[in-house]
């Protein structure tokens, strides 16, 4: 047996309210799940990317929690990619540079597919790639 795709994907962040404003009105992402303080859910796709303050998800939930989900949660900076085209890259490039948005780097893959690197608010590097940068 083997996956058939990843599901969720989650980044740790210092500031919540920072994360969710970036990640909602920079990169429009729809916001479907917030417990303040803990977490906030966007939906992007098929999947869903979590947010999570690392320290509200470290320890065991109490003996009441709805939902036993473990402790996990990580320190210093992550990294998650974003599919796009070659077009939606130009566009983003654009639109994060007119933010304020400093794009660390912009390069194409030896092998085809270009790639720009960012930074959310907590430092995390947010990548837009062509998927055929892994064949697809």
């Amino acid at each position: 047996m083997q996956p058939s795709a990843i599901l969720e994907s989650a980044l740790y962040v210092t500031d919540l309210d920072a994360a969710e404003a970036f990640y909602r009105d920079v990169l429009g992402l729809e916001r479907i799940a917030k417990v303040d303080g803990r977490h906030v859910f966007f939906r992007c796709g098929q999947g869903v990317l979590l947010l999570f303050n690392a320290e509200a998800t470290r320890h065991a939930p109490p003996p009441d929690a709805k939902l036993p989900v473990p402790p996990h949660g990580t320190a210093g900076q992550g990294h998650l990619c974003f599919g796009a085209t070659a077009d939606e890259i130009e566009q983003w490039t654009t639109a994060l540079t007119r933010r304020g948005i400093e794009i660390e780097a912009d390069f194409e893959w030896p092998n085809g597919g270009r790639s720009i690197y960012f930074r959310d608010p907590s430092g995390n590097s947010i990548e837009f790639a062509e998927p055929r940068i892994w064949g697809f």
